[in-house]
């Protein structure tokens, strides 16, 4: 593989033109990095977003990128707490830089970490969201009867029984339920979950740890 192939491809989207020369003046001499511009943006596989805050308008861009294309997200912030950090994971970020802390050495490396499929996460922040995490397990969702991954109790069961093997008439017994709510658990679940059949829903679970 020759180094033109290696390159990641990056495209970066600022609010300000200041902004956006100085990330495009920080990567360009990057031997990692093939920097897309203006109609090849759509090929990155990452995106490199550049915020003074994360509110409403940031958080569409983030939306619209996660929904147009393929390329996983960058957010380099300002300012970020724990509960827009959930927001913007939400969205589809996988790699939080404080601005800060974004020199060129620190952002080839975190592109690099996300588009290997990795994320990446100051410390402080890290710890931060994982009590977020726990705070809306134990007093959002815990209470309603679900967890973090979307999955109720009950949908947790009746996926390990799809694990097992077990047809939804025999689901249907050993869960004391009909077999119409038992299929009707599964269409939820694949509904809710954007799953395309009972195998991808019991791969989703078995990613989730919950079979």
């Amino acid at each position: 593989m020759s180094s033109s192939e290696a390159r990641t491809k990056v495209a970066v989207k600022a609010g300000d033109p200041l902004s956006l020369a100085g990330i495009h003046t920080q990567l360009r001499q990057s031997p990692e990095i093939t920097l897309l511009h203006g109609d090849d943006e759509y090929q990155a596989e990452v995106v490199v977003v550049i915020v003074d805050a994360v509110q409403e308008d940031e958080l569409r861009i983030l939306r619209h990128i996660q929904r147009t294309s393929t390329a996983r997200t960058i957010l380099v912030t300002t300012d970020i707490d724990e509960q827009k950090l959930v927001s913007a994971a939400e969205c589809g970020v996988a790699g939080v830089v404080r601005r800060s802390e974004s020199t060129p050495e620190h952002l080839v490396h975190v592109i690099g970490t996300v588009a290997h499929g990795e994320g990446h996460l100051p410390a402080d922040l890290l710890g931060r969201l994982l009590e977020e995490v726990g705070r809306l397990q134990g007093q959002v969702l815990g209470p309603r009867g679900l967890h973090f991954t979307g999955l109720a109790p009950r949908e947790v069961d009746v996926l390990r029984l799809v694990a097992e093997g077990y047809d939804t008439a025999d689901i249907a017994t050993k869960l004391a339920y009909s077999e119409r709510t038992i299929k009707s658990v599964l269409h939820s679940v694949m509904t809710r979950l954007q799953l395309r059949n009972r195998s991808h829903a019991v791969a989703f679970a078995m990613r989730q740890g919950l079979i």
